[in-house]
């Protein structure tokens, strides 16, 4: 039997001021971007997206993107984040209309879009 606590960070939890900045990987281990910030649902409490940055050189021309957060896992090796997004899926998304943050049929057809089950 495999130790449930094998696989655990050292310290399990983390604050949102250090996941800002954390690399996100696909499955081959390829660095998508980063963790730009996060996006919490006021009402739940639960994190609804992680807003990545990926592209651009220096600084210059990143996109940004929101992940549901139920598509991210934490890998303890990589020290960053796992997606089954692939670099493609990320540059075909739905673009983001003005008020994505409070438009409810956004938001499902975003989360349909990557397969994810909504955080409502």
């Amino acid at each position: 039997m495999m130790d449930q606590f094998a696989t655990r960070p050292a310290r399990p939890h983390i604050s949102s001021r250090d996941v800002t900045g954390t690399a996100v990987y696909s499955p081959s281990g390829e660095k998508l971007g980063h963790i730009e910030e996060l996006i919490i649902d006021k009402l739940s409490g639960r994190i609804a997206y992680a807003e990545m940055g990926f592209g651009g050189f220096l600084g210059l021309g990143e996109e940004y993107h929101p992940i549901p957060w139920s598509k991210l896992s934490y890998d303890v090796e990589l020290d960053g984040f796992v997606t089954d997004i692939t670099k493609e899926q990320l540059d075909a998304a739905p673009k983001r209309t003005e008020d994505w943050r409070t438009d409810r049929r956004w938001e499902q057809d975003y989360f349909t879009y990557y397969g994810a089950v909504p955080y409502w």
